[in-house]
């Protein structure tokens, strides 16, 4: 499998759309921002947030089978999936033993996870994504490369081009009202010839059996309601208590995402429509054992508001697709190591531990330091190249050692002095493609420290 670092060059080899790509994330980000610092007690929202996820997740099992009788009590049917497979099958069956053919859906990172739609497809299936992103990708037969905002990575023009194509549009228009328009006509006639609507689910709510999900198309809602059969599927992490602790996340949930004060559409389904049906449908899929791991539980407090991708300077400039993971950007250089670390195990690395992502986790997962500690693990099972281990192993040894750390930092500032074309700039190092190193001091910074404070002390005894 090709890695990050190669994904991420071939991306970056249009500059102006790596150029672009950045400069809207970060302006998403400070959206962000400007939303946060609106509301005084954001901080104080964080820290409740992560607190109930806190208590959810050391709950669940409790959670989990109150919110089953809830939904059992309201009318709807419940179901638990241990893994992907049998999440799929149990969706056939669904709608298999309805006889449905047609089958709309809304955006859901879990789906995406499990691999539904070609699943659905293989079986003779129409499936058709109607969050206007989702389709989108749907139609260029590609991931999404942001779980908020699956086709960022795309210019309006690309999308006039797709539309021209899938959906006859006139030729050269690119203007988004217009493509948006079309789109819109499109899916109204799926939405009404659909049998079943599958959509994600945002929050479960314990107490009362409800599950929320939160769009701004409305497309959940247009599904749920057009389709006699409604399947909404969620992770065991879904759950909180209550509509007390709902009001909490949704006050955080779109400020952290899009910089809105709140989603367009924030809808709850509790039971099914006259003469319809409601299926739950909760899925494990790895999440217990991830719950049982005392390094990386906290990762599943994660609300997929997609904020550390945004403000991420790795994410960025490489593009989600490089990340090769369902989730990419850095919770889900988190999470694909814990479902496949021999897969996965350069995303842990794709990362300047800046922290930025930390900061603007809404219920304070501490990003950075997962993936630190993730790298430690790596590390120590030796799945690291060679190269990278002795080079590591080497770099230990100089680190530890005072003599030998000054001796070869004197060596090395001679060495690309006078040497930097071969060491640095050839076809075994990657990273010396890119960049021009700085111009080398003559003398180390414990040098020019102790020359310095000798010269102080010196003036203040003269003094």
């Amino acid at each position: 499998m090709i890695g990050h670092s190669e994904k991420a060059a071939q991306f970056l080899k249009d500059e102006n759309r790596a150029d672009w790509h950045d400069q809207t994330l970060w302006m998403v980000r400070q959206k962000r921002d400007r939303a946060a610092w609106s509301v005084p007690e954001w901080e104080d929202l964080r820290e409740e947030a992560s607190q109930i996820k806190n208590h959810a997740l050391s709950n669940l099992d409790n959670y989990l089978l109150q919110f089953e009788e809830k939904v059992i009590g309201n009318g709807a049917t419940i179901h638990w999936a241990s893994d992907a497979q049998e999440f799929n099958d149990l969706i056939l069956r669904i709608i298999q033993k309805n006889g449905a053919k047609k089958i709309v859906k809304s955006k859901s990172m879990l789906t995406e996870e499990c691999g539904l739609n070609p699943f659905l497809e293989k079986n003779g299936l129409e499936v058709v994504d109607t969050d206007l992103g989702e389709r989108i990708i749907q139609f260029r037969n590609e991931p999404p490369s942001h779980i908020v905002l699956p086709a960022i990575h795309l210019k309006k023009e690309e999308i006039g081009e797709l539309f021209e194509e899938k959906l006859k549009t006139a030729k050269g228009n690119s203007d988004p009202q217009y493509l948006t328009a079309a789109a819109r006509s499109h899916l109204r006639e799926k939405f009404l010839a659909a049998d079943v609507a599958i959509t994600g689910v945002n929050f479960a709510i314990a107490d009362t059996g409800t599950v929320v999900v939160c769009t701004n198309e409305g497309n959940a809602d247009m599904g749920v309601h057009a389709a006699k059969i409604q399947i909404h599927c969620m992770g065991i992490e879904k759950i909180i208590p209550g509509t007390n602790e709902l009001a909490v996340f949704t006050r955080m949930l779109a400020r952290s995402a899009t910089g809105q004060p709140i989603t367009t559409y924030t809808s709850h389904y509790r039971e099914p429509k006259a003469g319809g049906q409601m299926h739950v449908v909760i899925v494990d899929n790895g999440r217990s054992k991830l719950l049982g791991n005392e390094t990386y539980r906290n990762s599943l407090k994660c609300i997929r508001c997609g904020a550390c991708m945004n403000t991420c300077p790795v994410y960025r400039r490489s593009g989600g697709h490089s990340y090769n993971y369902v989730i990419p950007g850095p919770i889900g250089s988190i999470l694909g190591p814990d479902s496949d670390i021999n897969k996965f195990k350069d995303l842990p690395f794709v990362s300047t531990l800046c922290g930025s992502c930390t900061n603007v986790c809404p219920v304070k997962i501490n990003i950075h330091d997962l993936l630190y500690d993730w790298r430690q693990e790596i590390s120590e099972k030796k799945l690291l190249p060679l190269s990278k281990r002795y080079l590591m192993k080497i770099t230990g040894i100089v680190l530890a050692h005072n003599t030998v750390y000054n001796l070869s930092g004197k060596v090395a500032r001679w060495a690309i002095r006078n040497l930097s074309g071969e060491l640095i700039y050839h076809r075994i190092n990657v990273w010396g493609r890119e960049r021009e190193l700085p111009e080398v001091p003559r003398e180390s910074f414990k040098q020019w420290y102790r020359k310095n404070t000798l010269e102080r002390r010196s003036v203040n005894e003269q003094g």
